[in-house]
């Protein structure tokens, strides 16, 4: 079933989140746990992240240092799969740009098209350490680019015009969002202007990148609708559990925390304290978007899965 047709049938809002791929070498088991202890919210949807190769620096026998790529959380697919096999979730994986060529997302979709998954987030993915070149014959450049290459695909329409056949379910796809603005858009109205064209590219709903200050969501939304783009926005939120998050949450997501959460955070002496205060501060967040009409809530859990599983007892 299509994400986008379980929104606009539920009777009630809808709750999802997101995890991430263990470590390369790592057990599978930590996403399972994270399942178990959220599966009896009814989650409508699991997206699995996706993360490009990075370079790091290998000291050889020989005391020469050597640059090698490796891909530090593989397995997005098999996850995928594993979800719906075991637990029969709707598994969301992320298709992103950057670090993986059009042949490498062609094989992805033809994986999963055999696994009868056909829901994905569609990304163009961060610009964060270093990736490889960015040929435009090898690798699609924008998350409109990579919109292209899945919609020809549904039209049974591959690489260099090669057929494929047996796509009996095309893919739908859902898109991220950011209500303070892509950190690399001059402006919202260049932000909303592209995210009108991801709309008519086919994105069939948003979801947002974390946010802490509701009324950020809010005006997003009236803007967006002003613009015409009126598919479902899913605001996206984690809860603050560390101290360091309130610097580290600003620098790598660019959402700003407002004062009064900040001034809570920095009242705390443990970690334990930040957690109760983020949990504290998200049931509210929550409760505010559902009561002001957003269509569900869609958790990020890396590291906060059991604060994710306390808000949803009060929320869900």
């Amino acid at each position: 079933m299509r994400i986008i047709d379980i929104i606009n049938e539920s009777r009630n809002p809808i709750f999802s989140f997101e995890i991430l791929p263990p470590l390369k070498g790592n057990s599978i088991n930590k996403v399972f746990n994270i399942i178990e202890r959220l599966k009896r919210f009814d989650p409508k949807f699991v997206n699995i992240t996706s993360h490009h190769s990075e370079y790091v620096y290998k000291e050889q026998p020989d005391g020469s240092i050597r640059r090698v790529s490796i891909l530090k959380r593989p397995g997005t697919v098999a996850i995928a799969a594993a979800i719906q096999n075991r637990y029969g979730l709707i598994p969301v994986p992320h298709i992103i740009c950057k670090g993986f060529t059009k042949e490498e997302t062609e094989y992805a979709l033809l994986d999963l098209n055999f696994l009868g998954i056909n829901n994905l987030l569609v990304l163009r993915g961060d610009e964060k350490g270093e990736i490889r070149h960015n040929d435009p014959n090898l690798y699609n450049e924008h998350a409109t680019d990579l919109q292209d290459q899945i919609n020809l695909f549904n039209k049974g329409i591959g690489l260099e015009g090669t057929t494929i056949q047996g796509i009996e379910t095309p893919f739908s796809y859902g898109m991220a969002c950011y209500p303070e603005k892509h950190e690399e858009a001059p402006n919202m109205v260049s932000d909303l202007h592209y995210l009108k064209k991801k709309v008519e590219n086919g994105a069939d709903y948003f979801v947002t990148q974390m946010f802490f200050d509701n009324e950020k969501y809010f005006s997003f939304v009236r803007r967006c609708r002003e613009e015409g783009i009126n598919v479902p926005i899913l605001p996206g939120l984690k809860p603050v559990a560390r101290k360091a998050h309130l610097s580290m949450l600003p620098k790598i997501f660019r959402s700003d925390i407002p004062e009064e959460l900040a001034e809570r955070i920095r009242e705390c002496k443990t970690d334990a304290e930040v957690k109760e205060v983020g949990i504290d501060w998200t049931i509210r967040q929550a409760k505010e978007l559902l009561e002001n009409g957003a269509p569900g809530i869609h958790f990020y859990t890396m590291s906060v899965s059991e604060s994710v599983q306390k808000i949803a007892e009060k929320v869900f």
